[in-house]
């Protein structure tokens, strides 16, 4: 609750309610984190599955192991209401030159095994980069933005695919990701982040991809969810702190 929407939402399907199961992939990651602890916070059975090791998951929610790129996914499936993939690669520049198939063959494969468990709604994030490069600060635009040409590739790919796919699915295209307590304040509107904003909180970004499964809006349909932060956090120096981490 609390989005602001300057696009009208787009089609509307069934919601869900507690303690429906929802299947986080990316769980181990900051958005898939956040999505969890707030999915349990609200009352449902969260699920989260990333590849194992000693990155602890939430309190409350279940972890399953399973390499996306390989492992029997539909066995994770049964039972969900809903799926929320937080699937992303990391920021080290031979990662972005060259990504694993995450977007592309790792949500081809959650696909298919949704569809082999007779679940359909998933919410996935992509980003609003691959609808519009002209958003940020200069040193965004000519460095950042390009370096994630293979990434945005891959997620368009996605987009296509889900397109293409009969589930009930949102691409959710957030702005540049940070961290941040949740505000509720997130400016959405369809297909690209709004004129004049560029970020977008981790934790913002789960609550809304929450809402999406929970409220039953934005069904095959691409929202931009950002905010106005402060000049420092929309600054050329940011960049190159997050060029540099």
């Amino acid at each position: 609750m609390g989005h602001q929407r300057r696009s009208r939402i787009m089609t509307q399907t069934a919601p869900i309610a507690p303690p429906a199961r929802i299947v986080v992939f990316g769980a181990t990651g900051t958005t898939g984190k956040e999505v969890l602890k707030q999915g349990v916070a609200r009352g449902y059975e969260m699920v989260g599955v990333d590849l194992g090791g000693d990155d602890a998951l939430p309190e409350g929610a279940v972890q399953v192991d399973a390499n996306v790129l390989e492992d029997d996914l539909t066995r994770v499936m049964y039972g969900a209401s809903a799926v929320i993939s937080c699937l992303g690669v990391g920021n080290a520049i031979a990662t972005l030159i060259d990504p694993p198939p995450l977007y592309s063959t790792g949500t081809e494969r959650i696909v298919q095994a949704m569809q082999g468990a007779g679940v359909s709604r998933i919410v996935v994030i992509s980003a609003t980069f691959v609808a519009a490069n002209d958003r940020g600060p200069l040193l965004f635009r000519l460095g950042t933005a390009p370096a994630l040409h293979n990434v945005l590739e891959q997620m368009e790919e996605m987009e296509r695919m889900l397109a293409a796919s009969p589930l009930d699915w949102t691409a959710v295209r957030p702005g540049w990701l940070m961290a941040g307590e949740k505000t509720g304040g997130l400016v959405v509107q369809e297909g690209e982040i709004a004129e004049g904003l560029i970020r977008t909180r981790h934790a913002d970004l789960a609550g809304f991809m929450l809402d999406c499964v929970e409220q039953g809006i934005w069904s095959r349909a691409y929202p931009a969810p950002a905010r106005k932060e402060d000049e420092e956090a929309e600054s050329n120096a940011e960049v190159l702190k997050a060029m540099m981490a």
